[in-house]
């Protein structure tokens, strides 16, 4: 496969997974703000999801619809959920030959969605919840299609090189800036609420119900943000996935290229997989989530450099 093919696969990947995180964190933690009052910020989600500068983070943290346009409409805004998928649509309409009509037309349908004028008033005067449901049912369907339309082949796979590195991103970058506000430590919040809110923003309260059976202690959602293999935005689950859709790639396995994305990846597998609790307050939820940030960080530009370097 080019690599100018498998680079704009890759990269319509991680937006649409990005573009997916925004908008469900951005439907909890708008529920949230009604339960909490006039106490509620958003600065942890602006922190998570732009780029803004601390004056502009304290001018807008507790004015709802502010942020929810600002993140969602706001073209000023280049992490914003339209230039997203602005630009996923731009990555796939310079590969069209490589996916499907249909999931061609999906990105289309969403791109036309969020570039209406309707749609920044519904956010300013209507239900946001309504809103962000429609674009993420939008995202659904562009998952759904992708995995019904599109040949086992080595564009599907760095699709899911981009997902899965994205979402394990995220999950690190959600969890690192929700125990940054209680300073790392876990008895800083004895409300369940807010432990309920964090599971709930990585579509996960449901299965922490299941899994868990107990009480939302810190720990346990820790455990399950971090190691639970049936959780599909766990740091563990999508470092596997990143693993497995690496090695199904067709290349020459005793390239240097090879060696070296698959040896990082498989690193960071392991000290994932081989850490438990007491490994991670041993050596400190901060250094652990910092030091995962960044292998992940490597292992993008790793793909960048030896799959993607044909600019």
């Amino acid at each position: 496969m080019l690599s100018r093919v498998a680079d704009s696969l890759y990269w319509m990947s991680r937006y649409m997974e990005r573009s997916d995180g925004i908008l469900r964190m951005l439907k909890t933690n708008y529920a949230y703000s009604q339960d909490d009052g006039t106490d509620f910020s958003w600065r942890a989600v602006l922190t998570i999801f732009s780029e803004s500068s601390e004056e502009q983070i304290n001018r807008i943290s507790q004015n709802n619809r502010e942020v929810l346009k600002y993140l969602i409409t706001d073209k000023s805004n280049r992490n914003s959920v339209i230039n997203i998928v602005s630009n996923a649509r731009e990555n796939a309409r310079a590969v069209q030959d490589n996916v499907t009509k249909e999931l061609w037309q999906c990105l289309n349908d969403y791109y036309h969605l969020i570039r209406s004028n309707d749609l920044e008033n519904a956010i300013q005067y209507d239900d946001p919840i309504s809103v962000i449901d429609e674009l993420i049912k939008q995202g659904l369907y562009y998952y759904g299609t992708t995995e019904i339309t599109l040949a086992r082949d080595g564009g599907y796979y760095f699709i899911n090189l981009g997902k899965f590195l994205e979402r394990a991103m995220q999950s690190v970058d959600t969890l690192d800036v929700k125990l940054r506000e209680l300073d790392y430590c876990l008895d800083a919040s004895e409300d369940p609420s807010y432990w309920k809110y964090l599971l709930l923003s990585i579509s996960g309260y449901e299965i922490f119900l299941k899994s868990y059976r107990s009480a939302l202690e810190p720990k346990n959602v820790i455990d399950q943000i971090i190691w639970n293999h049936s959780f599909p935005r766990s740091i563990l689950y999508s470092v596997t996935r990143l693993k497995q859709s690496f090695e199904t790639i067709k290349t020459d396995k005793s390239a240097e290229s090879y060696k070296t994305v698959s040896f990082m990846i498989g690193k960071l597998h392991a000290q994932i997989k081989y850490t438990n609790m007491a490994d991670l307050e041993r050596i400190g939820f901060k250094k652990y989530l910092q030091s995962t940030k960044e292998a992940l960080g490597d292992i993008g530009n790793a793909l960048n450099h030896y799959y993607f370097a044909f600019k």
